[in-house]
């Protein structure tokens, strides 16, 4: 086959076309800058509020420690075993997405999402040393100057630092954060510090600074089904095309045929997804509303109406279109099921938290052999016992069997003869762990297996804790 006839091949994606995101004022850019702060003293200043837990526990008032395995939240001790208490969290947070997402779109990917806040604040940090849209744009598309060499160092250094804050309070949430900290810039931090501070703050770099919205469009999977959470009553940033249309220049509007739109592509250079949000819903909208700010500065300007570009439903925008009353719909059966459900999960874990044992036993019993006959013509069974002390302070208990009143035992490195009760002690935060042998006369057992019920009274004279397992002996 000759050039001539050869078919081109057809690019299968379009080149990438950088977004320069235009500063706009209003609003929504105001409450994006508070809920940024807000985020951000809670990301960095949390780790270093502390928490006197008593002598020898962590006094970090939010930690999740690897080393000693808990969950510290204030006065809330989370063992590793009370694992579903994460569990409802990560719940409580999906719940939480659904029901704010078909009240308001995408308001948490908008406002919230730690991806939009740490872009909106390296493309700040751009807008200080670069300029504005169009002097950043001149820029990239510009030689390389001196002028430009120092802008882009400038920048850089600023966010590599940025980035390295960052992945440090990370880890100050792993780590105790002044130790840790002192660790880090004295150099005296261990290989696995420095790699996971590096891989956090390498992350922040490529995510915030270089890739940016293709994070939010191509690798977060919330905008491939979040329509699923959407109704005719869900909020989203939309543009009254019945208003706005057709389309004019702000002095040729002559007639009232000439729709409110100047189509001064404000709306498009302050989004920081690049989307037209007057070509309709699209899945790229991220809800930050920065193109209602921006609509609504042109409007003012002009002496027209605001809210061209606002947060509406969709069941309003056709009702204003026929001249008819609108009226918004927050409290709908989507919503209040989903609230519901956030209430329920709230109250379960509340109740949970507030009426949790503070000591879990865990009773193995022997399982090779099932029992030893003893020359006493007594059956034992072995017993490996575990309590867990879940207070800082240390307890005491008094153990005795409760239902097998002929039965004696014996514990090692406690009761070496056999006894009716033991005294048995667990230290604070800590696991006890003790070898028990029980043994009881053949005739006082009812078959192959029968219940036996371990009793421990605590030594305040608290309410006596129960723990049922099995008491194994031959077939009778």
């Amino acid at each position: 086959m000759s050039e001539e006839t050869t078919p081109q091949k057809a690019a299968l994606y379009a080149e990438k076309q950088k977004i320069y995101p235009q500063k706009i004022a209003g609003r929504f850019r105001t409450l994006k800058w508070k809920i940024m702060g807000w985020i951000f003293a809670f990301y960095f200043l949390a780790p270093w509020i502390r928490w006197d837990r008593g002598e020898g526990q962590p006094d970090q008032a939010i930690l999740a420690s690897l080393e000693l395995r808990r969950l510290y939240l204030f006065n809330i001790e989370i063992w590793p075993q009370e694992i579903y208490y994460l569990t409802g969290l990560l719940v409580l947070a999906a719940v939480g997405l659904f029901l704010a997402t078909a009240m308001a779109g995408r308001v948490w990917c908008g406002f919230t999402c730690w991806q939009t806040v740490w872009t909106d604040f390296y493309v700040w940090i751009e807008e200080k040393i670069e300029g504005d849209r169009n002097k950043r744009m001149r820029l990239d598309q510009g030689p390389w100057t001196g002028e430009k060499v120092v802008k882009k160092t400038v920048k850089h250094i600023l966010w590599i630092f940025v980035s390295a804050l960052t992945g440090m309070g990370f880890l100050f949430f792993f780590n105790d954060a002044p130790t840790t900290f002192m660790e880090i810039v004295t150099a005296q931090g261990s290989l696995e510090t420095y790699g996971f501070a590096a891989l956090f703050a390498g992350t922040t770099y490529l995510f915030a600074g270089i890739t940016r919205e293709d994070i939010c469009i191509y690798m977060c999977p919330w905008p491939r089904f979040q329509g699923a959470m959407f109704d005719e009553h869900s909020l989203l940033v939309t543009y009254e095309a019945w208003r706005g249309e057709p389309r004019g220049k702000a002095k040729q509007k002559v007639d009232k045929s000439q729709g409110d739109c100047v189509d001064c592509n404000l709306c498009v250079n302050v989004c920081p997804t690049g989307i037209d949000i007057r070509d309709g819903d699209n899945f790229k909208c991220i809800g930050c509303a920065l193109c209602v700010d921006a609509c609504n500065s042109v409007m003012t300007k002009l002496g027209r109406p605001l809210e061209l570009v606002t947060y509406d439903s969709s069941s309003n925008q056709m009702a204003r279109e026929r001249g008819l009353p609108a009226k918004k719909r927050l409290i709908r059966r989507r919503t209040i099921g989903y609230g519901s459900f956030l209430a329920a999960i709230l109250l379960l874990m509340a109740f949970g938290l507030s009426t949790r044992s503070e000591l879990e036993i865990n009773v193995q019993r022997d399982r090779a052999p099932l029992f030893v006959p003893l020359s006493t013509g007594d059956i034992q069974n072995g017993y490996t016992f575990k309590l867990l002390n879940m207070i800082n302070t240390p307890q005491s208990f008094t153990m005795s069997i409760a239902n097998m009143p002929a039965a004696t035992m014996t514990v090692i490195g406690v009761a070496d003869t056999p006894v009716k009760d033991v005294q048995l002690t667990v230290a604070p935060d800590q696991v006890a762990t003790y070898r028990i042998f029980v043994r009881a006369p053949r005739d006082s057992l009812s078959g192959k297996f029968q219940d036996i019920v371990f009793r421990l009274q605590p030594e305040e004279n608290g309410a006596p804790v129960d723990y049922t397992t099995q008491f194994a002996g031959p077939d009778k």
